[in-house]
């Protein structure tokens, strides 16, 4: 009778459904429905508090580099460019961003970003002439 029951336990033990990956989940973040344009701006508005903040961080990071880059010339790593564009373009992909698209936004960031990084080389060295 024991046994009974013990097996009819665990037939009403409900089983896990299997995870959803990892694209499935980020792509289901994207399905808010927008009632006007308003709600649309407000929404990048809201988006835009959140990325302004990172997007400093991340120069912050890359003129930080500067002071163990060679040259001034020596900013510019086209490897790490291309490295980094990629790595955008893998992050984006389970969002189903266009490749495209995230590839351009970054290759404008990083070039920006060139600037600072160089002017901030520059900064360095006219320091310690």
């Amino acid at each position: 009778m024991a046994a009974k029951k013990k097996a009819k336990a665990k037939s009403k033990v409900k089983r896990k459904a299997p995870a959803k990956t990892t694209s499935a989940k980020s792509a289901s973040k994207f399905t808010r429905k927008f009632k006007s344009l308003a709600e649309v701006r407000a929404a990048i508005d809201a988006m835009d508090k959140k990325m302004v903040p990172l997007l400093c961080e991340r120069l912050y990071y890359v003129t930080q580099a500067a002071q163990f880059k060679p040259s001034v010339k020596g900013v510019v790593v086209q490897w790490r460019v291309e490295e980094v564009v990629e790595n955008a373009k893998r992050l984006a992909k389970p969002f189903g961003a266009n490749a495209q698209t995230i590839e351009a936004i970054y290759r404008v960031l990083i070039d920006a970003s060139t600037l600072d990084e160089q002017q901030r080389w520059r900064d360095l060295h006219a320091r310690t002439k």
